[in-house]
């Protein structure tokens, strides 16, 4: 199966060459890449350019006048590749918080799964040794908290680490996917979910960014905690495709 990982950038200067570098080093054929770049400051979007001319069958790029937010970098990214006959799209970090060689046992899983994500709080799936006690918990709460309102057995929904048969992406609504941060990986979860398909789960270790800065804020994680409310309303009547 033919899979495009999409991944969104924002002064990903350093990162993105050593993550295209060793994506392009595992043995998947075929395997593409979309850039989707938010007009990085730091000129991520030249690097990517640069890519696509050292990969002009394998790399595309789509520039963003500013900076739109991750949902809105995927959901542009999901429908470009569905209107260019994707069989598979995956979504990944740029700066190394999911490790590329991690992607072979995801694309093996998705042979018999509609969803595969890549978790950290299933059997063999860890967390940065390195963090402190209430960022472990934190995360490890975050979890708990969405999957326990929400009412489904996921127990990593807030992963960015994902693959996604075609036919998940087309049945999906999403145009009226509009949260951000970490509350837009539980909507995406959670409408995959109501809708009937199937999900595998495969261990991840989940490291901190080698290099360049967090995204991560305050805001991010009170829009995800109201946004767990707002999508068990939202799609209350959304039911399994036939």
């Amino acid at each position: 199966m033919q899979i495009t990982v999409i991944i969104p950038t924002y002064n990903e200067a350093e990162n993105l060459p050593k993550l295209v570098s060793a994506l392009f080093s595992l043995p998947l054929p075929g395997l593409k890449l979309l850039v989707v770049d938010d007009n990085s400051p730091d000129g991520t979007g030249k690097i990517a350019d640069e890519l696509v001319a050292q990969y002009p069958d394998r790399v595309s790029v789509l520039h963003r006048p500013g900076k739109g937010g991750l949902s809105t970098a995927y959901i542009e990214g999901f429908k470009i590749l569905l209107r260019q006959g994707a069989e598979a799209i995956g979504q990944m970090d740029a700066d190394f918080s999911h490790e590329p060689a991690k992607l072979i046992q995801m694309a093996k899983a998705l042979e018999s799964a509609d969803v595969v994500l890549g978790s950290r709080y299933v059997p063999g799936g860890s967390v940065d040794v390195r963090w402190p006690l209430w960022r472990k918990w934190l995360s490890g709460f975050g979890n708990f908290y969405a999957r326990t309102i929400l009412g489904f057995p996921l127990r990593d929904v807030t992963t960015g680490y994902r693959l996604w048969r075609r036919k998940v992406l087309e049945t999906m609504p999403l145009d009226g996917v509009k949260a951000n941060g970490y509350i837009f990986q539980v909507e995406m979860a959670y409408i995959a979910y109501l809708l009937g398909f199937s999900f595998t789960e495969t261990p991840i270790y989940f490291p901190d960014r080698r290099w360049g800065k967090s995204k991560m804020s305050f805001q991010i994680q009170v829009e995800a905690a109201v946004g767990v409310w707002k999508a068990k309303w939202k799609y209350r009547n959304l039911k399994p495709a036939k």
